[in-house]
């Protein structure tokens, strides 16, 4: 139960980075220059959170010998899907893109749970594990509100390569879970493992806004006249800390489960942000469907953990 606690825990917590990245994007004026410095910043507080541990950086000739590459490989699909996401929002929306990302979550975290992908514990597929994902998904659906989908003949194709493109990413999340937890066993670190993740996922970020001719110190140069509080820097050791902690959850959770509860704690953190404008955000008092949903995105969570 503790395990479960902390992958709630965590995931609310990346619902908070959320908010507070919004701030940020706003200040900056781009979503991929926040999402940058979002994760600048987290790969520096696990650096200082390793000196401070008196973790050691290296990693010795024989270990990166026997290392498959795919293992080093969590921080560029982690880039990969987040990128997607923020460019999936002006062709589906918000509510669209996050049940088509989440379902893409939650299924190939099934998968790698079922077959034992990327060296994580392998915890067959059953029916009691279905009906959990089942109820999860339709309360999850339920608290983000049925979106409007346009029935226009030429749209429809596009909006089904968009939502496809949606589930891929959302599977690229679950898969790069899978592979930092793979990594920190590797490694015998799982600090170490979420720094490296952190890290190249920092580099690809900023290889990607380069390419795109973003200007970034202009960006930062605007954020710093609006003088905004503190905390709207510091979203990045909230997301620091998610990926730390899912490297520590994989080993005892299976990927599966470590994907489903976080995404249950990111949902009801966010929620709550909206029910009580936390951060500042717009107050959205909860309705009795998103109470329904929640309650059966909890009996999913119950279901697929005691059976």
């Amino acid at each position: 139960m503790l395990w479960i606690s902390f992958a709630l825990f965590i995931g609310a917590g990346i619902a908070l980075q959320t908010a507070i990245n919004a701030k940020l994007r706003l200040a900056v004026g781009s979503p991929f220059i926040a999402s940058n410095i979002s994760f600048l910043v987290g790969t520096l507080c696990l650096f200082c959170f390793g000196l401070l541990s008196a973790q050691s950086f290296l990693v010795d000739t024989q270990t990166l010998a026997d290392t498959p590459l795919w293992m080093w490989l969590g921080g560029f699909l982690g880039t990969i899907a987040l990128t997607t996401n923020i460019l999936l929002f002006p062709h589906l929306g918000g509510v669209q893109t996050v049940i088509m990302v989440i379902l893409g979550q939650v299924s190939m975290g099934l998968i790698i749970d079922h077959f034992g992908l990327f060296h994580t514990p392998q915890y067959a597929f059953s029916l009691s594990r279905l009906l959990g994902a089942i109820l999860l998904l339709s309360g999850i659906f339920l608290v983000v509100r049925r979106p409007k989908i346009s029935h226009t003949p030429q749209m429809t194709s596009s909006l089904w390569l968009w939502r496809i493109i949606g589930i891929v990413a959302g599977g690229m999340g679950a898969m790069q879970t899978a592979i930092n937890g793979a990594l920190g066993h590797e490694l015998h670190s799982p600090l170490l493992s979420a720094l490296i993740s952190f890290a190249v996922g920092t580099l690809c970020l900023f290889l990607f806004i380069n390419a795109q001719r973003q200007p970034i110190l202009p960006a930062l140069h605007q954020a710093a006249k609006a003088k905004l509080p503190i905390w709207v820097w510091f979203g990045g050791s909230l997301g620091a800390l998610f990926v730390f902690g899912n490297v520590l959850l994989v080993p005892e959770l299976g990927t599966g489960q470590t994907v489903i509860f976080a995404l249950a704690g990111m949902i009801i953190g966010s929620q709550c942000i909206d029910h009580f404008g936390i951060l500042g955000a717009v107050k959205k008092p909860l309705q009795l469907i998103q109470f329904i949903g929640l309650a059966l995105l909890l009996t999913g969570i119950a279901i697929i953990r005691l059976y």
